[in-house]
């Protein structure tokens, strides 16, 4: 749910022992300061992580300068290299489709490759508009290659301190200047849920999130 403050540092990036595969998803803790604080804060991510963004792979290259992935961030949804991902922030998690959801793959990544890129960020986080959230990309993509299966359910979202029915002040402030309502309750979705699908297992670990359960 994340599309406002992109950063790279440099870093040295552990070889992996697995092979990553197209529609792997990368669920990142971003470390935005208070819009992804507030989006960790709602829901835990697996094993208690804090993850805060996503992105999926649609191409698989030789390299990580060559291996692309898909993500809603900044002002819309881009193509971003896996060595520029990890750049950002290498406290990445990577979920990959159980075998009985693999037939999905191909036609998920071809549905996002084909009709998101370059569709605009979705700073609502309306689920039923054309703009696009980091999560809702792959939920889109998804459902398009089968309406069927409940993969990545929708829930009501929260913007609210966690035991409160009070909104974090960052959402007050950020709804106030986009001059629209916070939309508690609608239904959405974000990475720390996804992160915890049924349907998805967790492959690798590059660096452990905040928040992970040792």
């Amino acid at each position: 749910m994340v599309g406002f403050f992109i950063f790279y540092v440099g870093l040295f990036l552990k070889q992996p022992s697995i092979s990553f595969q197209k529609g792997d998803i990368f669920f990142q803790d971003l470390d935005c300061g208070p819009p992804c604080e507030a989006i960790e804060a709602v829901t835990q991510g697996y094993n208690g992580s804090q993850l805060s963004h996503c992105a999926i792979i649609t191409a698989v290259g030789p390299s990580y300068e060559e291996t692309i992935l898909t993500e809603a961030i900044g002002d819309y949804v881009i193509e971003t290299t896996l060595e520029e991902f990890l750049n950002r922030s290498d406290k990445v998690i990577v979920g990959r489709l159980k075998n009985d959801y693999q037939y999905m793959i191909n036609e998920t990544v071809e549905y996002i490759s084909n009709n998101l890129l370059g569709k605009k960020y979705d700073y609502i986080f309306d689920i039923n508009d054309d703009t696009y959230y980091c999560s809702e990309i792959i939920y889109e993509g998804l459902k398009i290659a089968d309406s069927s299966q409940e993969i990545l359910a929708l829930n009501p979202m929260t913007f609210n301190e966690p035991g409160t029915n009070e909104p974090f002040k960052h959402w007050v402030d950020y709804y106030d200047e986009l001059n629209h309502p916070i939309p508690e309750g609608e239904l959405g979705l974000n990475p720390g849920g996804m992160s915890r699908s049924d349907a998805i297992d967790i492959v690798y670990i590059f660096e452990k999130p905040s928040g992970f359960n040792q």
